[in-house]
C-alpha cells in the first residue's frame, strides 16, 4: 500500500469489480511454496557474480492490479495477482483500456517467468536510488534485468528487449525524447500506445547499454559490480557509463545540445513587462508569443523562486490563437507587489517538444 499508494477503496473496488478474475487467479497464487528452492538457487547465482550481495526478503503479496513487482528498502514485493497469472486468467471484467494490455500480459504466461521476475526485483534492492529523469529510470530497470538474466543464464522474458534489438527506430525515438522530462510513461510502466505497439521499451534501452558494458569488460565481475552500484546522483559518472558504450548516435551532452536547439521558446510577452518595476496594477491580460506552433491541449505554470505568495493570480484562460503561436490569459494584480510565475515545459510544441521554461518577473507600481 505504501509503495504503490494503494488505498482501502482501491482494494475494495478491485475485489468487488473483478470476481471472475480473482476466482481464476486464486489457484496460482497458492503455489508460492513450490518456488522456494528455485528462488533460493537464483539468489545464490546472483551472489556468484556479485559477492557483495546484501540480504533481502521476498514477499508474495496481493495488490490491486498496479504492479507485478516492486521493492522497498531490502524487501521484494511481488504483486501475485499479476505475476502469477497465465493464459487461463480471466480478463473479461476489465474495461477496454485495462483489458487489452492485461490480456496480452496474461497470454504470455507470466507465472512461467516468476523466478526471473523475483531476481530482477532482488537486484533492485542492491541498487542505489535512481533520480528523477528518464535515463536514470531506464538504466535502473535495464541493469536489473540484465544482471538477473546473466545470473540465471536464460533469455529475458520482457518482449520489449527482443523487439528493441530488432528495430533501430526504437533507439532513434528514445534519443529524440530523452530530455523531454514529462514522458516517462511513454517508455516505462504503462500501456501507453506508441508507434511500435510494444510497451516498456525503456527496459530495452537500459538493457542494451548494460549488455554492451558487460561485453566490453575484461573483468566481468567488476562490470557487474559497477552496474549494480552505479550512482545515479553522479551525472558525470552516469554519462561516462553510457558514453563508453557508444550505444547512442552521439555522446549525451551532444544529444542534449541538439535537443536544446529544437525546443520552442517564448519570443516575447505582451505587454512588455518582464523585469519591469513599474507595471500598472490595473493590467488584466498577458499574451505569450512562441517561436513555433504549440500543442493547444498542454500548458503549465508554476511558482518562481520567490514562492507561492508571489505567483500570478490567473483569473481566466483565453487560450491559443488560431496559428497556435500565441497564448493569452487574464490576471488580477495588486499594487506594490513583486510577481513571479514560471511558464513550464508542460507547454509543448505540436511535435511534443517541451518549452524552454520562462520566468515572468516584475513589480507593480504603488498606484
Amino acid at each position: 500500500m505504501q509503495v504503490k499508494n494503494y488505498t482501502h477503496d482501491d482494494y475494495i473496488n478491485a475485489i468487488n469489480s473483478y470476481p471472475k478474475f480473482w476466482t481464476s487467479i486464486r489457484e496460482n497464487t497458492l503455489k508460492t511454496n513450490r518456488y522456494n528452492e528455485e528462488l533460493n538457487n537464483g539468489v545464490e547465482k546472483i551472489r556468484a557474480i556479485y559477492p557483495q550481495l546484501k540480504p533481502a526478503k521476498i514477499y508474495f503479496t496481493i495488490g490491486a492490479l498496479r504492479s507485478n513487482g516492486t521493492t522497498i528498502d531490502s524487501l521484494v514485493l511481488i504483486g501475485s495477482e499479476l505475476a502469477m497469472a497465465d493464459k487461463n486468467t480471466n480478463s473479461a471484467e476489465f474495461d477496454e483500456n485495462l483489458g487489452a494490455g492485461r490480456r496480452i500480459y496474461f497470454d504470455s504466461n507470466p507465472i512461467d517467468n516468476l523466478v526471473l521476475l523475483n531476481l530482477h526485483e532482488y537486484v533492485h534492492t542492491q541498487q542505489k536510488p535512481r533520480v528523477n529523469n528518464l535515463l536514470s529510470y531506464v538504466l535502473h530497470e535495464g541493469i536489473a534485468e540484465f544482471v538477473s538474466v546473466i545470473a540465471m543464464n536464460v533469455p529475458s522474458s520482457t518482449p520489449a528487449i527482443n523487439y528493441g534489438k530488432q528495430n533501430k527506430k526504437v533507439k532513434q525515438k528514445f534519443e529524440e525524447e530523452l530530455f523531454y522530462g514529462n514522458n516517462t510513461h511513454h517508455w516505462l510502466w504503462s500501456d501507453f500506445k506508441n508507434e511500435f505497439d510494444t510497451r516498456d521499451l525503456g527496459y530495452y534501452i537500459g538493457y542494451a547499454i548494460a549488455e554492451i558494458n558487460y561485453n566490453n569488460a575484461i573483468n566481468k565481475q567488476a562490470a557487474i559490480k559497477k552496474m549494480i552500484e552505479l550512482d545515479y546522483t553522479n551525472e558525470a559518472d552516469v554519462e561516462d557509463f553510457v558514453n563508453r558504450t557508444k550505444f547512442f548516435s552521439k555522446p549525451i551532452n551532444k544529444l542534449y545540445a541538439d535537443f536544446d536547439k529544437s525546443r520552442p521558446t517564448i519570443l516575447s510577452i505582451e505587454p512588455v513587462i518582464v523585469d519591469s518595476t513599474t507595471v500598472n496594477p490595473n493590467l488584466k491580460r498577458i499574451t505569450l508569443n512562441f517561436s513555433m506552433p504549440m500543442n493547444v491541449e498542454s500548458r503549465g505554470f508554476d511558482y518562481g523562486p520567490l514562492g507561492e505568495n508571489h505567483v500570478l493570480s490567473v483569473q481566466n484562460i483565453i487560450g491559443f490563437t488560431e496559428d497556435a503561436k500565441s497564448f493569452t490569459f487574464e490576471i488580477a494584480l495588486e499594487p506594490d507587489k513583486h510577481y513571479q510565475s514560471l511558464i513550464t515545459n508542460r507547454f509543448l510544441s505540436k511535435d511534443g517538444i517541451p518549452l524552454k521554461p520562462f520566468l515572468i518577473n516584475f513589480k507593480t507600481s504603488k498606484k
